[in-house]
């Protein structure tokens, strides 16, 4: 079966875009800007206009995820197994991609893979995603209205992490500014978040706000007590003309397995899907996301990975911890494993 689009932003792992990221960019020779209050940078971010670019990033983590055991096989195909090899990529795996904005409701995502890529095309209200590795093919054609959110929710670019981290943080978080840095050779203020809380694993997030455009640029997030990031997603290059239009023009190859989706109708996001919906327990920092997942505790890859603790067994890392309960729940979230034993039991 061919990959639907929910593949790219797992429901499950909305609350590890909190362990958001960064790639390491030189402080050195960065443009001198204008002095700004944490306070103006961050509206000078929230006001950005659109803006036409296309752009190069680089992903990469240091997560303190035990290793594999050597001699262990990992699942592939469909299922619980599959949904387990996929988080586990995500965060140990480094990848790299490209992605262009056009016009409003014009952007498309590039990510390389060893044996080839994954994009996603989006163009007014027809939306694709490919899977070379699979010549696999899901397109869907969404509701008038509603193609304005489609590129934020599935891009996993510095811009979509970095407004996802300033919208969870909120009112519980201190601001602060660095010396400026540059970034992709752009000039950028270095803003700095800070939780008001210990309840997290989380010590700083920085964004690089690009000086002239308000564009994130860079996020870095760094585990408390630790210097190196442990988690890094910055744009190594960026070009603010406009891409070529056919880039958003997207044919399948003649041989690809297509798979037509049909996208809710009435208010969008208010009908069920089929897929297992998150439940959010708490606010910030110290956010807990709750999924119903069956039987996946059962699955081997994870008792090689995972510990026993009262309640189930615990995937740690610096910035994430995932509690998998004895009743078949999933619980997820940037805390330590006690905020995890408590929501279990709310």
């Amino acid at each position: 079966m061919a990959r639907t689009l929910t593949r790219w932003l797992p429901a499950a792992a909305v609350p590890l875009v909190i362990a958001g990221s960064v790639a390491l960019a030189s402080a050195a020779g960065a443009d001198e800007l204008p002095e700004r209050t944490p306070e103006e940078i961050l509206t000078l971010l929230a006001d950005r206009e659109h803006q036409p670019f296309s752009g190069e990033f680089e992903q990469s983590s240091d997560l303190g995820l035990p290793s594999l055991p050597g001699g262990v096989d990992l699942p592939a195909g469909e299922g619980d197994a599959a949904a387990v090899t996929a988080a586990l990529d995500a965060l140990t795996s480094d990848h790299s991609g490209r992605v262009f904005v056009g016009e409003e409701h014009q952007a498309r995502l590039q990510v390389f893979e060893s044996f080839g890529e994954r994009d996603l095309i989006v163009n007014g209200t027809e939306v694709w995603a490919y899977d070379s590795s699979e010549n696999a093919a899901t397109h869907t054609t969404i509701p008038e209205g509603a193609h304005a959110a489609a590129p934020d929710q599935q891009q996993l670019t510095p811009d979509a992490v970095a407004d996802r981290i300033i919208e969870a943080a909120g009112p519980t978080t201190d601001l602060s500014v660095r010396d400026d840095v540059e970034v992709a050779g752009r000039a950028a203020y270095d803003l700095v978040l800070t939780p008001r809380t210990d309840a997290t694993l989380v010590g700083e997030v920085a964004i690089a706000v690009d000086g002239e455009t308000g564009q994130p640029l860079r996020v870095t997030v760094t585990a408390r007590g630790e210097d190196a990031p442990a988690f890094q997603l910055a744009y190594t290059s960026l070009d603010l003309g406009a891409p070529d239009a056919d880039l958003f023009t997207f044919t399948p190859p003649a041989d690809a397995e297509v798979e037509e989706v049909t996208p809710p109708t009435g208010d969008h996001g208010s009908e069920p899907t089929d897929k297992p919906q998150p439940t959010v327990i708490g606010e910030g920092w110290e956010s807990v996301a709750v999924l119903e997942a069956g039987d996946i505790a059962s699955e081997p890859l994870l008792a090689q990975l995972t510990t026993a603790v009262d309640g189930g067994r615990l995937l740690s890392t610096d910035l994430v911890n995932a509690l998998i309960t004895d009743d078949g729940r999933v619980l997820v979230g940037a805390v330590p494993l006690e905020r995890l034993q408590a929501a279990a039991a709310e």
